[in-house]
């Protein structure tokens, strides 16, 4: 009990008594992955405000508070679908605490039965990530458009909403795994090295249509000049 609480003046007794009441009671706090169980999607996480503590002799120190463990994390996702991040240690999250106990949901799903009768208790966090401080805050971000895209910014995939636009960047390169892959619109291959083959198929090819090499046709209509009997070569495509 605060001392405060036994003084003769209700208002501040009853004031001190609501704010021991709202220590108890736990809304969202910042947070530090420690560790991430990527088959049960839960994750071990060290909240980052220190809380003060009343000592026997009256002091106050703060302390950290426990490390909050199986704490569901969560991931955009609806309708079969899901956008999935490599959860690393150290990642910034932010815990949000259920105002009921999850044990018996996070066991089975569906609706169940509270395992206890504990409130907005430390132990039913819910895990949001994406939240930094200043130190870790990204930077060259887009104000124009969506992107997907790693910390360091120099590997996206950009949605530019106005220009109606959609940029990939990737220095490590693009796989596409598909057994057809259709594409509609013309096509243009650059090679900004300079130097090198721009573009190399392997496997049967099949066109439909025209096709060129440097301004000239080389598909089944193109014709030869300088053609003569005998063991010598055709002169140029025409």
């Amino acid at each position: 009990m605060d001392r405060r609480e036994r003084v003769d003046d209700p208002e501040v007794a009853l004031r001190e008594a609501f704010d021991g009441l709202r220590a108890g009671i736990w809304t969202a706090l910042p947070g530090i992955i420690q560790s991430f169980n990527d088959d049960a999607m839960t994750c071990e996480v060290q909240p980052t405000i220190k809380v003060p503590v009343r000592q026997i002799d009256g002091s106050i120190v703060t302390v950290a508070l426990p490390l909050l463990v199986d704490c569901p994390v969560q991931f955009p996702s609806g309708g079969n679908c899901s956008l999935t991040f490599p959860v690393k240690l150290g990642d910034e999250c932010l815990v949000v605490f259920a105002s009921r106990c999850i044990d018996s949901w996070w066991q089975s799903g569906g609706v169940q039965e509270q395992a206890e009768l504990r409130m907005h208790d430390l132990s039913d966090g819910f895990v949001l990530l994406g939240f930094r401080s200043k130190p870790r805050a990204l930077t060259g971000i887009s104000t124009s458009t969506t992107q997907l895209r790693n910390d360091a910014g120099d590997t996206y995939v950009d949605l530019d909403p106005a220009g109606k636009i959609v940029k990939v960047k990737a220095p490590g390169g693009i796989t596409l795994d598909a057994p057809m892959v259709t594409m509609t619109g013309a096509i243009a291959v650059q090679n900004s090295g300079g130097a090198g083959t721009a573009c190399a198929i392997t496997g049967n090819t099949a066109f439909t249509g025209q096709v060129r090499a440097n301004g000239k046709r080389i598909d089944d209509s193109h014709t030869h000049s300088g053609v003569q009997p005998g063991a010598g070569n055709t002169g140029t495509v025409n």
